[in-house]
């Protein structure tokens, strides 16, 4: 990628506004003015213009160079005694900024560091939405419209971004935004293998096939252990080493009382722990409710789903089964897909916000200290979230229809009603008793379904509906302004006051300021749980990692142009890993080597599986193979971890380098500092030892108190005493040693 758009031209742009904070004008004017002052007090510019829906803009700027400079020499500083970086920073702190310029996300990060960051912390301790500042609706850089172009340009004409396209990205954006398409990236470059692989597998090898399952399960695991080897390298690269286990006080933890820490002295705000273990308590009932909900929603769904499908014969089937294309080895055909199914993909967005937003409400309760512990917190609730909505239909066709068809199917006429309305008489609704036989294909079909139809449809929710949301709101905002003025009334327009040279500018940040806050953990999550097909459910249909290839080439072009034209300015933040994501990555991991395994076991040879008659299945067999499987996945885990831990990187030995350096001088500096003490102490001369001298050092000795470590250490004033002492103390056993020998 070609060098950014230089500073002064994105000044230029953006009036050399460095913030942007959004503020509800139905909030009184007192609070209003205390905003302004805590911001000026921390050395913050500010201008204020109409932002339009009931809102002010306004508009921040450091207020001095000089401060800024100094406030990211501290940063660095405090980086060094944290152990992020190998060495100190100059002293100078001009020099140091000198050898090391900021870059535009630095200077971002440390603006707004003295925004958010509490008063203790030397911050002016505003918190969007929260506490005393619930009046600030949100708080955002501008975007860089030059330098975004160019990017997108860039990223439409390359297939891969290399190590200097992610440091762009990270200078821009963060380290954050940096690791997840880091993360993309590897991913997708990773996807080669198992999408070549995949496609040789579905024309080569049977279904079902134990050596794709094997081949899998290692890929997986290979990815896995490499991102690991890879988020240490570029955390090292880009001087992040450790940056998680800096713990950042979060504004919404509420203390209970204050301590005085015994080492430090410092004031710690603390909240009891029993407590907040009474209050994680609370996950296991929120678990159980999530589980019975959603669970109960899937399984109804799926119930009604095999009911249309396998038992109605009424009139308005083909209405409500839909369809999907389907490529075969010699022709391209058109097969059912399940219209229940489908209603849920497109409900389940719905239902996961309104958990998430419950699951961050229970993690608020429980109070955590630091934002790191929080997110932890937020991200494992997510994450159990998506698994039961990603994961639990293909997990009932799979274990509980094919091997128990037979039993459940005749059951079902409980979903007649459903249908009831179109059926022409009873026995089109009523499920056969004997005779029924499973639908072989259905399996394979589901998973068909999620790893391409519903991945194009989540493209299109995150990348098209944002787009055509934005279009209509404005188009709406157009008519509103139009009807007002031909009614005679005064111009709404936000912008019929505005200065002409800040016309245009005032209009771009108005339109910035409505846009949605970009969420990365969002975008990761929904990775993950892409790779959880992949991990559990591609021996199914092996060309789910040819789906994935293509879907996750759009996906990271499609990301970079919802970050720059759908969504305000990420604030840049700093990590050094995808965060808890990776234990997720792992767990999947560890499952997919399970299920693979029983997935094989149950339908290799025919690919019909147990046929709706467990009695078919051999449970000593299933259970044998699923222990086998997951000890196999433990050790090649372990050989693989092995394996890449010996493997160095330039990022490795560049750290490795720095701080042999480091050592190096501190020794020297100390050997210089030694060498000049013994040259103070030696004496300046030979000292000439005779008769005389040996008694003036008997008759000092008798003068002072005098110990027998003194006496011994005195009976050889010099070196050469000692060596001659020494040479006739050989000289006197030799004889007696030669006639021993003879």
């Amino acid at each position: 990628m070609t060098s950014l758009v230089s500073k002064e031209n994105t000044a230029a742009t953006n009036f050399d506004v460095d913030y942007v904070l959004s503020f509800y004008k139905s909030e009184a004017e007192a609070q209003f003015r205390k905003l302004v002052q805590a911001l000026a007090e921390v050395g913050l510019d500010t201008e204020v213009r109409n932002g339009g829906n009931l809102s002010l803009l306004l508009f921040l700027r450091i207020a001095s160079e000089k401060h800024l400079v100094a406030i990211a020499y501290r940063s660095r500083l405090k980086d060094w005694l944290y152990g992020l970086r190998p060495s100190a920073p100059a002293q100078e702190t001009q020099e140091s900024l000198a050898l090391e310029p900021l870059t535009e996300a630095e200077r971002l990060r440390v603006i707004c560091s003295l925004i958010t960051n509490p008063t203790s912390e030397g911050g002016a301790g505003i918190t969007p939405k929260s506490g005393q500042w619930k009046c600030v609706e949100s708080i955002f850089p501008l975007h860089d419209h030059t330098f975004n172009k160019i990017w997108i340009k860039q990223l439409s004409t390359s297939y891969t971004l290399r190590a200097d396209d992610l440091t762009v990205i990270r200078d821009r954006f963060g380290e954050k935004v940096g690791f997840y398409f880091a993360f993309l990236q590897s991913y997708f470059t990773f996807l080669i293998f198992p999408a070549a692989f995949g496609a040789a597998a579905y024309f080569l090898l049977d279904q079902y096939s134990s050596i794709y399952a094997i081949v899998n399960c290692l890929w997986c695991v290979t990815f896995v252990e490499y991102w690991k080897h890879q988020e240490t390298d570029l955390s090292i690269r880009w001087g992040v080493h450790g940056v998680s286990k800096m713990e950042t006080p979060r504004s919404g933890f509420k203390h209970e009382s204050i301590t005085r820490d015994p080492i430090t002295g410092q004031d710690i705000k603390s909240f009891p722990i029993i407590k907040r273990i009474f209050r994680q308590l609370l996950q296991i009932p929120f678990a159980i409710l999530a589980s019975i909900l959603l669970g109960s929603l899937i399984a109804t769904c799926f119930g009604i789903e095999v009911f249309i499908t396998e038992v109605y014969s009424g009139p308005f089937k083909s209405v409500l089964v839909g369809y999907v294309f389907k490529f075969n080895l010699d022709s391209l055909t058109i097969e059912k897909v399940y219209l229940p199914t489908g209603l849920l993909i497109t409900f389940i967005p719905l239902i996961s916000n309104l958990l998430t937003s419950f699951a961050t409400s229970l993690t608020e309760y429980e109070n955590y200290e630091t934002t790191g512990s929080f997110d932890a917190a937020v991200t494992q609730k997510i994450f159990v979230l998506n698994f039961i909505t990603s994961y639990l239909g293909i997990f009932l066709t799979a274990f509980v229809y094919v091997p128990f068809g037979s039993i459940i199917v005749p059951h079902l006429d409980v979903f007649g009603f459903t249908v009831r309305p179109f059926a022409e008489h009873e026995k089109q609704i009523q499920a056969p008793t004997v005779g029924f036989k499973i639908n072989p294909n259905r399996l394979r079909n589901q998973v068909i379904y999620f790893v391409v139809t519903a991945q194009i449809v989540n493209l299109a929710l995150e990348v098209i509906m944002p787009y055509l949301k934005r279009k209509g709101f404005n188009k709406f905002q157009e008519i509103k302004i139009q009807r007002a003025v031909k009614r005679g009334a005064s111009n709404p327009n936000v912008g019929a006051d505005d200065h002409p040279d800040e016309a245009a500018f005032l209009t771009r940040v108005r339109n910035e300021a409505s846009l949605d806050i970009y969420d990365v953990t969002s975008d990761l999550r929904e990775m993950v749980m892409q790779f959880g097909y992949l991990s559990l459910f591609s021996v199914v249909w092996p060309l789910t990692g040819v789906s994935f290839i293509i879907n996750d080439w759009i996906e990271l072009r499609g990301d970079a142009i919802k970050i720059c034209v759908e969504m305000q300015r990420p604030a840049p933040a700093r990590a050094d890993t995808i965060g808890p994501w990776l234990d997720s990555l792992g767990f999947l991991t560890w499952l997919g080597s399970i299920t693979s395994a029983a997935l094989v076991f149950l339908f290799s040879g025919d690919g019909l599986g147990p046929e709706g008659t467990p009695h078919n299945i051999k449970g000593w067999g299933l259970l044998l193979t699923i222990f086998f499987s997951e000890h196999i996945y433990m050790l090649v885990r372990f050989g693989v971890r092995t394996a890449l831990s010996k493997i160095d990187t330039p990022a490795l030995q560049k750290q490795r380098g720095e701080r042999f350096m480091v050592r190096k001088r501190y020794l020297e500096e100390s050997l210089s500092q030694e060498a000049k003490l013994i040259l103070a102490d030696a004496p300046v001369g030979k000292e000439k030892i005779n008769r005389a001298s040996l008694e003036e050092e008997a008759r000092q000795g008798s003068l002072h108190h005098s110990t027998p470590e003194n006496r011994f250490w005195k009976r050889q004033l010099h070196w050469e005493e000692t060596a001659k002492v020494g040479a006739d103390l050989v000289n006197s056993t030799a004889p007696d040693q030669h006639k021993k020998d003879q």
